[in-house]
């Protein structure tokens, strides 16, 4: 049996659709935006937290927020690997320390720079596929006093993985922080 050019080319086209359809989708990015004094920025940041299976890499400016502390600890307690990274200079204060102290007493790697004039990143990468980033410092006046915004793409390994390299040299040219108490 002969086929016209027509309609072999109706063939493979076919058989090449149906082929397609065996094979694995490939989840696209999505992307989530949060704005504080509102309260959606807070509620992002805690949900990448929450949502973590395996890891959880944090750099930030300023750090004092007992909710960001609360769910790094309990995200540890479940068996996540928390590693963290902080400006030396903006967690001086009192609430930083004792941030940081409840961080490290809980078994969770801190590390401080002070190489630049200020390390102004904030984000979180997890599970090497989702980042969490934007102006919004882990602090309790960016969740209730600030005019801040938080973005988070999940579903995006490539995207991870240039953040978790930038992460990766901040925490190499850090200082382990060592708990006062």
């Amino acid at each position: 049996m002969r086929l016209r050019t027509g309609h072999r080319l109706t063939l493979v086209t076919l058989t090449c659709l149906s082929l397609l359809g065996s094979l694995p989708s490939i989840a696209a990015p999505s992307v989530q935006a949060g704005f504080s004094p509102e309260g959606s920025a807070e509620q992002l940041v805690l949900k990448t937290i929450e949502t973590a299976q395996y890891n959880i890499r944090l750099m930030g400016y300023s750090f004092t927020s007992p909710e960001v502390v609360r769910a790094l600890i309990s995200a540890k307690r479940r068996g996540v690997d928390v590693k963290v990274v902080l400006d030396e200079k903006g967690n001086r204060g009192k609430a930083s320390v004792a941030a940081m102290n409840l961080l490290v007493n809980a078994g969770i790697p801190v590390r401080t720079v002070s190489k630049f004039k200020i390390l102004h990143d904030k984000i979180i990468i997890s599970d090497k596929n989702t980042v969490e980033t934007g102006s919004y410092n882990f602090s309790r006046s960016a969740a209730r006093s600030n005019s801040e915004n938080a973005l988070v793409i999940r579903d995006a390994p490539e995207l991870a993985r240039t953040y978790l390299q930038h992460w990766q040299s901040r925490w190499d040219m850090g200082k382990d922080w060592r708990s006062t108490y």
